[in-house]
């Protein structure tokens, strides 16, 4: 049988990404729709998260599935030694798809080579987070009415920014250029540049994040420094406030720029930018709910046809 798994956007073609956005849309038209009545989503959280679990939840809810799970690993079998393999073997005897989210880079895609069910990766360490990617797409396709050719910068912690690294790989696809804004220790890894180099993906790197700078984005991407991925709590210390964004930086960027942002911030924005049109951070977060109710019915195997074609 084929495995429908989500575990990275870097598998889905050109056509799969602009399928999958015209799925969300479909539910951003109407969001409240019985597609899995029949369906339980186990959502097995290893790591703390807010807009992911409850998205995802709510977005199950909205299609009429029940949801189990966890949100504390503390509380499961793990916690007295069972392993991933066991986990994710005993809960595919329950559920009709996992969405997990987990601390060690690759246990997605060892979850979704063991379970019998589709797996969707919510986030695996500082490695991949599709459906985060996802939303992003859609945010960007919604604000800009195209994903090709745009200058898309991103900033702050690349290093370990799971976001931005599975935005870099989904947009291979539509030409875009990139501008990397990250102190030396927090820098895109090589690997992702090699990526870049590999796809013909045009990017410049910075350590300066002015309004000069910034003034040709089309989307500016910011990201927190996100202190769980250090092991030096005095590197952190050194780069947390390295970039913020303020109102006055915007004042003579591109009339279509939008700033997105994964959420959660720290201060990495100034509040005076909530009430800037540019800002769609929080926009961008409500188009998760559409963007992983296209996910869910995806992985389950309900096309876009099925869809347009249910009777509400």
């Amino acid at each position: 049988m084929e495995n429908r798994s989500l575990v990275t956007i870097a598998e889905h073609s050109k056509e799969k990404i602009l399928y999958m956005i015209e799925m969300a849309k479909q539910f951003e038209m109407n969001p409240n729709r019985r597609l899995l009545h029949d369906k339980v989503v186990a959502t097995l959280f290893f790591e703390p998260s807010t807009r992911t679990r409850l998205s995802f939840e709510t977005a199950a809810n909205r299609l009429g599935a029940r949801v189990i799970g966890f949100t504390d690993p503390k509380v499961t079998s793990s916690s007295k030694g069972e392993t991933l393999k066991d986990t994710i073997m005993m809960v595919s005897s329950y559920a009709d798809i996992i969405v997990m989210r987990h601390y060690l880079e690759g246990a997605a895609r060892y979850a979704g080579e063991v379970a019998p069910v589709p797996v969707v990766n919510a986030g695996d360490g500082a490695n991949q987070h599709p459906s985060q990617t996802m939303l992003d797409l859609y945010s960007i396709y919604k604000t800009q009415g195209t994903l090709e050719n745009l200058n898309i910068y991103l900033v702050g912690d690349l290093k370990y920014g799971r976001t931005v690294h599975s935005l870099l790989m989904a947009m291979r696809h539509f030409n875009p250029t990139f501008h990397f804004i990250a102190p030396e220790e927090l820098k895109m890894p090589e690997e992702y540049k090699l990526y870049c180099r590999e796809y013909g993906i045009r990017y410049t790197e910075h350590t300066d994040f002015t309004e000069e700078v910034i003034a040709d984005a089309d989307i500016l991407y910011m990201t927190r420094v996100q202190r769980e991925r250090f092991t030096d709590l005095m590197e952190y210390e050194r780069v947390k406030n390295v970039y913020i964004l303020r109102n006055k930086m915007l004042e003579n960027t591109r009339d279509n720029l939008r700033i997105l942002h994964p959420l959660p911030r720290v201060n990495e924005i100034a509040y005076d930018v909530d009430n800037n049109p540019k800002a769609y951070y929080f926009q961008q977060a409500q188009n998760g709910l559409y963007a992983r109710e296209a996910i869910l019915c995806d992985v389950l195997g309900i096309t876009l046809e099925d869809i347009k074609n249910e009777t509400i």
